[in-house]
């Protein structure tokens, strides 16, 4: 039996250890916020957070989720009001959003670790989540703003 919290819930699991994450959130409890691209860990569409770190849930079996918290798009906020999501909606970031959350998820690991994030910071921390739309100049002004929303709710 695997357990596990997913957006702050106790989940429980038992069946294949080698399934892969996203297919338990997808699949079992229908959190289709994190979505299928590439299979092999190299676009981002997948990307949740496990123990506050930027995970590919396409390669993550569910036995290395055991004892982790898992946090999807859908646990990022009740209503939207992260100050990257609202960065997002700011900027108008998404052309057909299917690679959105993943690179909202990505972003908020990167403003985790670095808070106010140079263009270099941002290229490295986002390099591995593909916008097949070419969004990415509204991608980085919109982690820009989250940074500066972000510090100036702590002054």
């Amino acid at each position: 039996m695997i357990q596990l919290k997913v957006n702050g819930a106790a989940r429980q699991y038992d069946d294949d250890p080698e399934m892969p994450l996203l297919w338990y959130l997808r699949d079992e409890l229908q959190l289709t916020g994190s979505k299928f691209g590439c299979g092999m860990g190299l676009c981002g569409a997948c990307t949740v957070h496990i123990n506050g770190e930027a995970s590919r849930s396409c390669l993550t079996p569910m036995s290395a989720a055991a004892g982790k918290e898992v946090t999807t798009i859908e646990g990022l906020s009740e209503n939207g009001t992260h100050p990257v999501q609202r960065a997002w909606e700011q900027i108008q970031v998404p052309q057909c959003g299917y690679c959105q959350s993943g690179q909202i998820m990505q972003a908020v690991a990167l403003l985790k670790k670095k808070p106010r994030p140079t263009d270099q910071d941002i290229e490295e921390a986002m390099s591995g989540n593909i916008c097949r739309c070419g969004t990415y100049q509204r991608i980085r002004q919109a982690i820009k703003i989250a940074a500066n929303q972000k510090a100036g709710a702590k002054a």
